[in-house]
């Protein structure tokens, strides 16, 4: 919102309202004019409210910050709302006139001056939220039960690998035996062609089916 004379932004002074802390607000008013320009900011609670400055002049064509700092509250209002207000009075002022200058009769509308008035509100709004925070135990954005469920994969991994290591052992010594039993039975096969009777030893039989034995417990493992 504006007048003939200066801008004003924002016309809702904002107060994200928090318990026993001070709080501020920056007004800024901007002179659209080639005059200089005396301003003066009431409001409807000065225990309340610290203006600064609450008197002064904006320069032809510049800009001033008025900051408003709100008091420390012990309590909280209902829904947060808030009835205050605020009242920026402003009039052409002398050229070159300082903050000195300006006077409480410069704002009489009684004495003849134009004054422009404009009314601003208070609004409260909620601080914004802190950060959630990370839970114990969690890094880099994964949790505890993750962790866990990746040790667990990890054991099971480290047994199955054993298991294998262990199954290839006993594979390679089973091999190992058969390997033996087949060169002793190829040489009881070149006495059996020696022998005369032409008869087969017991010890022949005997080899032959224990060979068939181990070939089935290498299969069944494997």
């Amino acid at each position: 919102m504006s007048n003939e004379l200066l801008t004003i932004d924002p016309v809702d002074l904002q107060f994200p309202f928090e318990l026993k802390k001070q709080i501020s607000c920056s007004l800024y008013l901007g002179n659209k004019t080639d005059n200089y320009v005396a301003f003066k900011v009431k409001t409807t609670n000065p225990k309340k409210y610290c203006v600064r400055p609450n008197t002064g002049v904006v320069h032809p064509r510049s800009s001033s910050e008025v900051l408003v700092t709100m008091q420390a509250q012990k309590e909280a209002p209902a829904d947060l709302q808030c009835k205050d207000k605020f009242l920026l009075q402003c009039v052409v002022a002398s050229p070159g006139a300082t903050p000195k200058d300006v006077t409480h009769e410069m704002f009489s509308k009684e004495a003849g001056h134009r004054v422009e008035e404009t009314k601003l509100r208070v609004v409260y709004v909620a601080p914004p939220r802190p950060p959630s925070p990370v839970r114990e135990g969690s890094e880099e954005g994964s949790s505890p039960r993750a962790s866990v469920s990746d040790n667990g994969n990890a054991s099971d991994f480290t047994a199955a690998r054993a298991l294998v290591t262990k199954l290839t052992e006993e594979k390679n010594s089973a091999v190992q035996l058969n390997n033996r039993l087949q060169q002793e039975l190829d040489q009881l096969r070149r006495e059996s062609k020696r022998s005369k009777s032409g008869g087969i030893p017991f010890m022949y039989v005997l080899l032959v089916g224990l060979i068939g034995l181990i070939l089935g417990y290498i299969m069944k493992r494997t």
